[in-house]
């Protein structure tokens, strides 16, 4: 396989210790461990150097959300998560893996000593010139060696509005008088990585201005907002989401937003925040927005309370965008269509796009990624069902009846326009 370009430069004027690439085993855990005092002292080397510049380059390029270094019995590789994709990015030579971690360690300011128990970390690198990232960094003991994670911790994106998020004109409407709202409580639901966090930035920056207090409780605090109180949870400080959210009811807050309700103590405070005045906006795991109703009854929330202060829920999850330079046409059956929940009616009508490949998409055939929405808001009706401890089939049969798309229809509407692909909308929503 070919070495990319920034593997080229970081082995270029190098006499290499060791004479292949890949046909040398890495060291095992078990094997002899290089001294920590040899290690550090390659870790400064300029291949090391260079390895991480390009990498780190590289992943910036391709707009990477995360680089994975990966130790393998035989070698080890990098990959990168592209659009919510792993894809392979090298296999640099075995000898260089542990200097290159260990340049990361000490970046990181992590122990480079120990190497039996998980650590976190965070580096900041200039990238290119005047363009400097952040990187959050967690490392795992595996069977082969340690493993890095490098999540980029992007700076401001240049668009934090609704408009950004994709939610469809009536959404868009719905969650605009929801957030513009004194008070109440306002949810964000879906899996890992589906763009919560970045869904409630966005309500932020709407309501960032000078007459509003907003403070933000996170772990941790991805993107620095210019007006905002930001607080990172510090566990073993003490500091919980429920210790901050008390907190900052002793602070004159107007908007709160707590990164995520996980227990019964942080969802009892949040509920009750924003029932005496304060506009409180925070996420949930859920595969959709019904069965968050469910959730938080579940956790210990009176349904009474929960039905006086729930003001607005909103599911979503991220499709990858089919690359407007290469898309064409696919040929979908009417069985498939069907399939992925078109209705008979409309089959007609649909001429779907599928991934090509070209240079501007690096062969993959998806650029960037959008947002599908569901968007419940909380209705009389839905407010009684909820007292009722109405089970999540019964709320979403009402929210049917109150005609609130589901994540399905959102991501069906998404292919039928040409944003992403027909099997692109029915992966990213199977278990909706």
């Amino acid at each position: 396989m070919m070495k990319p370009s920034f593997l080229q430069a970081a082995l270029s004027r190098y006499s290499m210790r060791t004479p292949s690439n890949t046909a040398t085993p890495a060291p095992s855990v078990a094997a002899n461990t290089p001294s920590l005092q040899s290690v550090t002292s390659d870790a400064d080397s300029p291949p090391a150097v260079r390895l991480l510049s390009g990498t780190l380059q590289e992943a910036a390029r391709r707009n990477a959300s995360d680089l994975h270094i990966e130790p393998m019995e035989h070698g080890w590789r990098m990959r990168l998560r592209v659009d919510g994709v792993l894809h392979e990015l090298a296999r640099p030579p075995v000898h260089l893996r542990d200097a290159f971690i260990t340049r990361v360690k000490v970046l990181a300011r992590m122990d480079i000593a120990e190497r039996r128990v998980p650590q976190d970390g965070r580096l900041r690198l200039p990238v290119t010139a005047g363009r400097v990232e952040d990187y959050r960094v967690n490392s795992l003991p595996t069977l082969f060696g340690e493993k890095l994670v490098l999540r980029r911790l992007e700076a401001l994106p240049a668009d934090l509005s609704l408009d950004s998020l994709g939610l469809a004109p009536g959404q868009r409407d719905i969650v605009d008088r929801s957030i513009r709202s004194p008070h109440g409580l306002v949810l964000v639901t879906g899996p890992t990585g589906s763009g919560k966090t970045m869904s409630l930035y966005c309500f932020l920056q709407l309501l960032n201005c000078g007459s509003r207090n907003l403070c933000s409780v996170e772990d941790p605090a991805e993107i620095q907002l210019a007006g905002v109180n930001q607080v990172s949870v510090r566990e073993k400080a003490g500091l919980t989401f429920a210790v901050a959210l008390r907190a900052f009811l002793r602070q004159d807050p107007d908007v709160i937003m707590v990164g995520e309700i996980r227990d019964e103590e942080t969802a009892d405070v949040a509920v009750k925040a924003a029932q005496t005045g304060h506009l409180v906006l925070s996420t949930l795991h859920t595969n959709d927005a019904p069965a968050a109703i469910a959730r938080l009854i579940d956790i210990g929330v009176e349904p009474y309370n929960l039905a006086a202060a729930l003001r607005l829920v909103t599911a979503q999850r991220l499709v990858r965008r089919l690359c407007s330079r290469c898309k064409q046409h696919a040929a979908e059956t009417h069985a498939s269509l069907r399939s992925a929940g078109v209705p008979d009616d409309q089959l007609a009508q649909w001429h779907p796009y599928a991934p090509c490949g070209c240079e501007a998409c690096h062969g993959i055939g998806f650029r960037g990624r959008v947002g599908i929405h569901q968007v419940m808001p909380i209705s009389d009706a839905m407010r009684e069902l909820i007292v009722a401890r109405a089970g999540t089939h019964e709320l979403a049969r009402q929210a049917q009846a109150e005609r609130v798309q589901t994540l399905r229809e959102a991501a069906l509407a998404r292919a039928f326009d040409g944003t992403t692909s027909l099997a692109e909308a029915s992966s990213a929503t199977e278990v909706a």
